[in-house]
């Protein structure tokens, strides 16, 4: 009854069985669903700071964290919006995805906040040296953007972040320190000194956004 560690039996594999443990909405509920983002979703992609992008293709199925000053997402319009790609690891999942089949989800956070704002359509990518220099953060221009045409926007309550203690810093856990160098010692047989070679590469790497 279990296959790598996860019990089969009690898997859910219609919209029914599901929907038999997970109700149906309240009709209200439906109602913040909108096909735009309206006042407040684009006041707050104006305040936040950081993202999520949630993209699938050939690539796979990815979630890439994006960030920077508030506002560094750029609403055109009501159906439009414009996320800078800022320097990276490069490995470009997300990106190819994107070029594989455009669609997108997008969830914006703004800091002390509980509702998070969602939001779904299609993604392309722009590389034009004007609009590049427009999303330019201290003193660089974007390494490319992408647009997307807005599909469906909604808040999301707050339950998950209160749940949390996300924006507690009473209830943090202490800070993760995290070893790139560990990673690829370990993958490619090195030995410390090259693990730490590694990791102050990286710490200068931030130092250099």
């Amino acid at each position: 009854c279990f296959r790598s560690g996860i019990m089969t039996m009690a898997q859910i594999e219609s919209v029914e069985r599901l929907r038999s443990i997970i109700s149906a909405p309240h009709p209200m509920t439906k109602e913040k669903v909108l096909d735009h983002l309206d006042e407040q979703a684009r006041s707050f992609i104006a305040h936040s700071p950081f993202l999520v992008m949630s993209t699938v293709g050939d690539a796979g199925v990815e979630a890439s964290p994006k960030g920077d000053e508030p506002g560094f997402v750029q609403v055109v319009d009501q159906r439009t919006l414009v996320i800078p790609e800022r320097p990276g690891n490069k490995l470009a999942f997300g990106l190819q995805n994107i070029l594989a089949n455009g669609q997108i989800g997008l969830l914006f956070f703004c800091p002390g906040t509980g509702e998070t704002l969602r939001v779904t359509g299609r993604a392309t990518l722009l590389d034009d040296g004007e609009l590049l220099e427009k999303l330019s953060a201290r003193g660089k221009p974007a390494v490319l953007a992408i647009q997307v045409d807005v599909a469906r926007s909604f808040f999301h309550c707050a339950r998950s972040v209160l749940r949390s203690n996300l924006w507690e810093p009473d209830h943090w856990p202490a800070k993760q320190t995290i070893s790139f160098g560990r990673i690829m010692r370990e993958k490619i047989k090195a030995d410390e000194a090259v693990s730490q070679l590694i990791d102050t590469a990286v710490a200068a790497s931030y130092r250099d956004l």
